[in-house]
């Protein structure tokens, strides 16, 4: 009967001990679960720049650009019309997050890695719609669309996604000149008539965000 008391106590003691190891190893897995990682802080970027010379950036465009494209527009383009340049443009907080998602989620699918993405300067046609039929809301405004990149031969080219799924370059498409598979220009192609994509190819090149003229930006008085 002793022996029965003993082992049963043995049994449960050692049920115990195991119980506390459990707990300890879930303790040490929580304290590095995926929600802490995500917490961890994230340092600067290269290329923050101070509000003095973003103000000075600000200032020069002002000083430099804004003036002789307002006085283009209204002299050579349309005299009759008063003509604000716009100053920026913006894209949603959760345009941007999705946008690069997408981007990212594509370019694995094609078997590619992005490189960077290019903003290309812009200007909006004079006209009251977009080729898909939406709305210009400002019309001969300069704006900004961006554009992924993938490495070819130690370059940096725009992509987009070919009715085949695979990576194809932008400058093929719509440039003067065909690049090869090692970064080599073919003459042979090159042609001054519009490009023309097949309905299945997949354009990655972002666009039509919030542009707006003063007085609704930071730096103006």
């Amino acid at each position: 009967m002793k022996n029965n008391r003993k082992a049963v106590i043995a049994f449960f003691g050692a049920s115990f001990l195991l119980l506390g190891a459990c707990q300890q190893g879930q303790k040490k897995e929580e304290s590095t679960s995926p929600k802490q990682e995500e917490e961890k802080e994230v340092l600067p970027p290269e290329g923050i720049i101070s509000l003095e010379e973003s103000k000075s950036l600000y200032d020069n465009y002002t000083k430099n650009r804004v003036d002789m494209i307002r006085q283009f527009e209204e002299t050579e383009r349309n005299p009759d019309e008063k003509f604000i340049p716009s100053r920026f443009t913006s894209f949603s907080f959760d345009k941007i997050k999705n946008y690069t998602a997408y981007v990212e989620q594509e370019a694995k699918k094609a078997g590619v890695k992005i490189a960077s993405f290019r903003l290309y300067f812009a200007n909006y046609p004079d006209k009251p719609d977009f080729p898909d039929g939406k709305k210009i809301v400002h019309p001969r405004q300069n704006s900004i669309f961006i554009v992924p990149t993938m490495m070819v031969d130690g370059e940096e080219y725009g992509f987009y996604i070919g009715a085949d799924g695979k990576a194809k370059l932008i400058k093929n498409a719509v440039g003067g000149s065909e690049i090869g598979p090692n970064g080599e220009k073919d003459m042979s192609n090159a042609s001054f008539a519009p490009a023309v994509f097949a309905d299945d190819d997949e354009s990655l090149v972002l666009n039509k965000g919030n542009s707006s003229p003063p007085p609704n930006g930071d730096y103006d008085d």
